[in-house]
């Protein structure tokens, strides 16, 4: 998966005149504070440079993950077209993009961000994003909102790794409170991950929510350590990108995990898949958590005919939908 035409082009101006080295070494530095989960009271991305190293070496990762999410709420939700966005700790703007290419409804986007260097970052590249209307307002995640009214889209990516354990609810309750339709948390596809995902999925089932996807039911999740759910996106890396990040492969794996709940119910699905399928000369094994609430292994063979035919062209993190009458 590959950012959007308009703004790779936008990145690839805001990168320019950035000498290599000292990119190479910030995006060093960032990467640190992102695989340690680091609370310091610091903002990851403090100053322009960290912004910059953000863009270079996170932007095409956490663009991939939020992608794959928002296409997993609009398959499920064929109905929903979003004409509002509310993004709470936007970042450059990453689930703005995603949902501008998800979504040709989409008309306005009000994103909260903390950390004035990506402001400005992220308002220079929502520029190139025009007619949608995309603002920045400064919000700190624990703080007083800016009064706000509701959105039809709601999100959170990438930012509950960030903040204290104790705070996760509240705050999946502010964000509830300003959903019109759906909510979407995105979170690193580790098991401190997941774990924060199976927090806020309890509260939005607490609150009457929906769960949209990845669950197929709403029962407690049938996973336990050290199995985790997550999935995984490759992303391809530019020229600078491998530079900035001193790899050698052309391409990298973002590990993900998410939850997206509605005040209307999806359309009902099967099971969703877990982890690559296992496949060989007439057989499929896929690992699946189905719609009653169970996890495990399904093998399917030439035998199985139509299922298994669509269960050859199965990924991982795909839906399993019910086959038509």
């Amino acid at each position: 998966m590959e950012l959007p035409a308009a703004l790779r082009q936008a990145v690839d101006k805001a990168l320019e005149g950035v000498p290599l080295p000292v990119l190479k070494q910030a995006a060093e530095v960032l990467s640190r504070r992102y695989r340690a989960e680091t609370r310091d009271g610091r903002l990851h991305l403090s100053d322009d440079l960290a912004a910059k190293a953000y863009l270079a070496t996170r932007l095409p990762a956490t663009y991939a993950a939020v992608r794959a999410s928002l296409e997993s709420v609009a398959e499920a939700r064929d109905s929903f077209a979003p004409r509002s966005l509310i993004d709470v700790g936007a970042g450059p703007g990453t689930v703005f993009w995603a949902a501008r290419d998800c979504w040709d409804s989409l008309e306005d986007a009000t994103l909260l961000e903390t950390s004035p260097a990506i402001r400005a970052v992220g308002t220079d590249l929502a520029r190139h994003a025009e007619p949608i209307t995309a603002r920045y307002l400064a919000a700190d995640v624990l703080g007083k909102f800016p009064e706000l009214e509701s959105a039809d889209l709601v999100t959170l990516a990438y930012v509950l790794d960030e903040l204290p354990p104790n705070e996760i609810e509240p705050l999946v309750d502010r964000l509830w409170a300003l959903t019109g339709d759906t909510l979407v948390i995105v979170e690193p596809g580790t098991p401190a991950g997941w774990q924060r995902i199976l927090r806020a999925r309890a509260r939005l089932i607490e609150a009457g929510a929906h769960l949209v996807a990845p669950c197929p039911h709403q029962q407690s999740c049938p996973l336990t350590a050290p199995d985790w759910c997550h999935f995984s996106r490759r992303v391809a890396r530019s020229r600078l990108h491998r530079l900035a990040k001193g790899g050698e492969v052309p391409w990298e794996d973002e590990k993900f995990i998410y939850v997206a709940a509605s005040r209307h119910a999806g359309t009902a699905f099967e099971a969703r898949v877990l982890a690559p399928p296992q496949a060989s000369s007439g057989m499929v094994r896929l690992k699946l958590c189905d719609a009653e609430g169970n996890a495990g292994e399904r093998l399917l063979t030439r035998r199985d005919g139509a299922a298994f035919k669509a269960a050859r062209k199965l990924d991982w993190g795909d839906a399993v939908w019910k086959e038509a009458d």
